[in-house]
């Protein structure tokens, strides 16, 4: 039985060690901090943002008070055990991120899913693949991008998902292990986040949950690279609204590159770092 616990977190160890070496190889990590760029320098880009501002600072307000009010004390307490006198401090860390995250969750699936949709598809006209947003929605003539958005003809068709919310709750204690659980709580979720953030993508290519899982699977270290580098920016305490949107922003650069290059199918992982200097 010892032996082939050993042999199973020896596979699983290569296999981790297989997939970081692909997402570094992949370039696609850049694409988050490309986002940042991008929508800084696009004010346009900033209308779905700014209409939605007060909402969600009132529901980031009100989610970090309570999480520190009911939750700070409790896991301090157990991360005594783990963490000695540093408890205090990496207790405060953890409520913030789970408030963070918790937030995430909460303002994507009931005040910014729509904005989100306009910015994806913004960016996507900006690039000039009109054609790909028309397939999901009417475009208008004239104006800038975001002028540009008609009406949705197709949305996302899952706002809130249950598993995606069960997976950090049993990643969760992952954080309670210094320094390494957390690295492995972020990978983890990094390889979740990653193909997600591609889902308006996918739809507007009239893919099926067949072809999605190909291509995933196909790009699975670029996805989790992306994944990595969108939850540490997301993780950061009160600015995580801002870097959803800057991740939306990256993911729909990535979208239109692969578009650009028609290498949807073949080789996007080996030209992801030359697609994400031509970013702008």
């Amino acid at each position: 039985m010892a032996d082939r616990v050993k042999e199973v977190a020896v596979e699983e160890a290569d296999r981790l060690k297989h997939l970081t070496t692909d997402a570094a190889r992949s370039g696609a990590y850049l694409y988050p901090i490309r986002g940042i760029a991008y929508f800084l320098s696009h004010k346009s880009l900033w209308k779905p943002l700014t209409s939605k501002l007060a909402p969600t600072m009132t529901l980031g307000l009100g989610i970090t008070t309570f999480m520190f009010v009911f939750t700070y004390l409790p896991q301090a307490a157990v991360m005594a055990f783990t963490n000695g006198p540093l408890a205090a401090i990496t207790a405060g860390l953890l409520v913030l991120s789970e408030s963070s995250t918790l937030f995430t969750i909460l303002s994507k699936t009931f005040l910014i899913d729509d904005a989100l949709i306009d910015t994806f598809d913004g960016v996507l006209l900006s690039k000039n693949t009109t054609d790909l947003v028309s397939e999901g929605r009417q475009v208008k003539a004239g104006g800038d991008p975001i002028a540009k958005l008609g009406k949705l003809v197709k949305r996302p068709l899952e706002k809130f998902s249950p598993k995606a919310m069960i997976r950090y709750l049993m990643y969760l204690p992952l954080n309670f292990i210094p320094v390494v659980g957390t690295v492995v709580f972020v990978l983890l979720q990094g390889k979740r986040t990653g193909p997600v953030s591609h889902t308006r993508y996918f739809q507007l290519k009239k893919w099926n949950k067949a072809q999605q899982e190909k291509h995933i699977e196909q790009y699975r270290g670029a996805y989790t690279g992306f994944g990595v580098a969108a939850v540490l920016l997301e993780l950061v305490p009160l600015a995580s609204i801002f870097f959803a949107f800057t991740n939306t922003v990256g993911a729909a650069l990535w979208a239109a590159d692969i578009e650009k290059q028609h290498i949807t199918r073949e080789g996007t992982a080996p030209k992801l770092r030359e697609q994400a200097k031509k970013a702008e």
